[in-house]
């Protein structure tokens, strides 16, 4: 049992650890992540998601505390109590979004590792045995250090924890696990290559026969039948390949403009999926950029999910004196964890990607 406890203890503490710091390598899309679960149609816990950065944070921050605890065997059953309780939780999250098909990936390690809903559930199980074979055997759990020592390692842990997070919220991620990383060809990420795996669907048609119901099951087909038609469902069996980028596009007043933008060699996107909640700051500093980089040769424009009215409202405010150009929402989050933020392409190649706040970085 005190061998079972003592790997038990470690692993579990690594698995908190890193979990926490992948995490915490990329705070705003881990708040993105639990906007969803907030959702009116997930936990209907929506007055959260004005705070969901700050809730994410303190998450990952606490999940590294008790991973650092656990393995210090310090604060032994406060640990094991906030352990428990957290896993608790996220396996009843977990369970919930793949029985309901709610949140399809629950963000446990980010854009590092994707797991499905059914994964990420049995995954929680694993850890939660763990965790319970730590708690009945937690007298034999003694610490590696003395109290003071303990005391030293958590406090710079801490300090290091929130340096780090303020560091990557003020720029960007230090490491990008995201398709549109620097260096990527955006047309070539939406490419699908020749012989990819294509999905398999069940489509499950429904007609009146004789006055009952009845659903035929095909492949694709209209099924032969004598019943008169009421709707079809479609039911995806296996998942076919899916191109890294698969949800970008560059629209104006109806028009797109993908391949014009992506065939520029010298262009700026300001990127801002939501305009109402930009960062004043950054939209002053972005302002002052947009005339540099004009001045520069730069030819600039606007990517945002917002409404016309915003745009205009924006635009006038902070006097950008640029064309703002439609794309999803989700890609724009996605491409760069800054609203607004700074992406230059060449010839559809990411060769800078810059939060607003380090615009005066930017290479001419």
């Amino acid at each position: 049992m005190k061998i079972l406890v003592g790997i038990s203890r470690i692993f579990v503490g690594i698995f908190f650890i890193i979990s926490g710091f992948i995490k915490l390598s990329d705070p705003v899309g881990f708040s993105y992540k639990l906007g969803e679960y907030f959702g009116s149609d997930v936990l209907d816990l929506e007055f959260l998601q004005p705070i969901a950065l700050a809730i994410a944070v303190f998450v990952v921050v606490l999940e590294i505390l008790l991973g650092v605890f656990l393995i210090l065997g310090y604060k032994v059953k406060s640990t094991l109590v906030l352990l428990l309780g957290m896993i608790l939780f996220f396996t009843f999250l977990t369970f919930y979004s793949a029985y309901f098909n709610k949140v399809t990936d629950c963000g446990c390690f980010g854009d590092a590792l994707k797991f499905t809903p059914w994964e990420s559930f049995w995954k929680d199980v694993f850890l939660t045995i763990l965790i319970l074979i730590i708690v009945a055997g937690r007298k034999f759990i003694t610490p590696f250090f003395s109290k003071f020592v303990n005391v030293v390692i958590t406090f710079i842990a801490f300090i290091a924890c929130l340096w780090y997070g303020y560091h990557v919220l003020m720029h960007l991620p230090v490491i990008d696990f995201r398709p549109y990383k620097l260096g990527v060809n955006i047309d070539e990420g939406m490419s699908v290559p020749e012989g990819a795996k294509e999905a398999v669907f069940d489509y499950n048609w429904k007609f009146s026969e004789n006055g009952k119901e009845k659903i035929i099951t095909t492949t694709g087909g209209y099924p032969k039948t004598s019943g008169k038609f009421i709707g079809v469902e479609t039911e995806i069996v296996e998942e076919g390949y899916e191109a890294p980028i698969h949800d970008f596009s560059i629209e104006r007043k109806g028009e797109d403009y993908t391949n014009q933008i992506l065939g520029e060699t010298k262009i700026i996107m300001i990127v801002a999926y939501n305009l109402s909640k930009s960062e004043k700051q950054g939209l002053d500093k972005i302002s002052a950029f947009i005339n540099e980089a004009k001045k520069s040769g730069y030819k600039v424009i606007g990517l945002s999910a917002s409404g016309e009215e915003d745009i205009i409202s924006v635009v006038n405010a902070y006097d950008l004196g640029i064309e703002f150009y439609f794309c999803d929402e989700t890609a724009l989050k996605t491409m760069i964890r800054s609203n607004p933020g700074i992406i230059h392409l060449e010839k559809g190649v990411i060769t800078q990607k810059l939060h607003w706040f380090d615009s005066s970085k930017f290479n001419f």
